[in-house]
């Protein structure tokens, strides 16, 4: 009975420390925010279709992360110039999207599908919009945690390990994006294509509701991964069937940085990235991944 009761009470003591500890980390500052204003200047985002959906989080990168030391830790270099100039840096990027969402075969489309991660999928219908929910690139992730630990027959501590510490990559990785996102406010791919390439061309993947620079999904898969392979290992063969419950088969993954690859260029297939984004999201997430594991020291 007193092992029982003290359970209770060091647990308590616990949870009353994690909320004291979060109380103050500004997510209700953020929530007081006035509404986000766009700027008008060329090559600055704005909404997307289908839905024209607001700036979603503009301020997310005020709040308080965990092994960071700021939001700006690991700001990434500066995305290419917007530009019109057809040999310019940023329309090759451009064209490079274009032609590729242009000669894509069945497996890229999949794999732009398997990592798609929408958590509202709008709908369109005449006058009827309604969202589809599916499970978000972060809730992706934890799903191949739990995998992980499962193949792996991981004990107690190292499964609440890997969780902890996906977790944590997860949430520091989307504050250094968002940091770097509304910083930059780059334009969309289905933006620039419609006005300087075509005006009928769509992205396979709906284009999220938020700047392009740097690529989340890049970002947080790469820091991740980097966890992941922290825990179970470099080489860690598992299949992915995070996705079955919407409809798409398992993948097979040589390791999490192998995932983590093929998330990332997911972002290309789809159509709503430039491989700037990609590859200097995975730089990015390479240093949140190596820091969280460098800050949070599990006994």
């Amino acid at each position: 009975m007193k092992v029982y009761s003290n359970s209770i009470q060091y647990g308590q003591a616990v949870s009353d420390s994690i909320l004291k500890w979060a109380a103050d980390d500004n997510y209700l500052l953020t929530r007081k925010k006035r509404r986000y204003s766009y700027s008008k200047q060329p090559g600055k985002w704005t909404p997307t279709p289908p839905g024209y959906i607001d700036a979603v989080e503009p301020y997310w990168s005020q709040i308080r992360p965990v092994s960071l030391d700021s939001a700006g830790q690991f700001k990434p270099v500066p995305p290419p110039v917007f530009s019109t100039d057809t040999a310019s840096a940023f329309m090759k990027d451009v064209k490079e999207v274009y032609r590729v969402t242009q000669n894509m075969n069945k497996e890229e489309i999949l794999i732009a599908s398997f990592w798609d991660c929408n958590p509202f999928y709008l709908n369109t219908q005449g006058h009827l919009n309604f969202a589809t929910k599916k499970l978000s690139p972060g809730g992706h992730w934890i799903s191949i945690a739990g995998q992980a630990a499962e193949i792996a027959k991981a004990d107690w501590p190292k499964t609440t390990s890997a969780y902890l510490l996906t977790s944590v990559a997860l949430f520091d990785g989307f504050i250094s994006c968002w940091d770097e996102k509304y910083r930059s406010q780059l334009i969309r791919p289905e933006t620039v294509i419609n006005a300087y390439v075509s005006e009928k061309w769509r992205p396979l993947l709906q284009t999220p509701p938020f700047p392009e620079y740097t690529s989340g999904h890049s970002v947080i898969s790469t820091a991740a991964a980097q966890v992941l392979s922290n825990i179970f290992g470099n080489e860690f063969p598992y299949i992915d069937n995070t996705e079955v419950d919407y409809g798409l088969p398992v993948r097979h993954f040589k390791s999490f940085s192998d995932a983590a690859q093929e998330a990332a260029i997911s972002r290309l297939y789809g159509g709503i990235h430039y491989r700037s984004a990609i590859m200097n999201g995975k730089l990015q997430g390479e240093n949140i991944g190596n820091q969280v594991i460098k800050t949070i020291i599990l006994r």
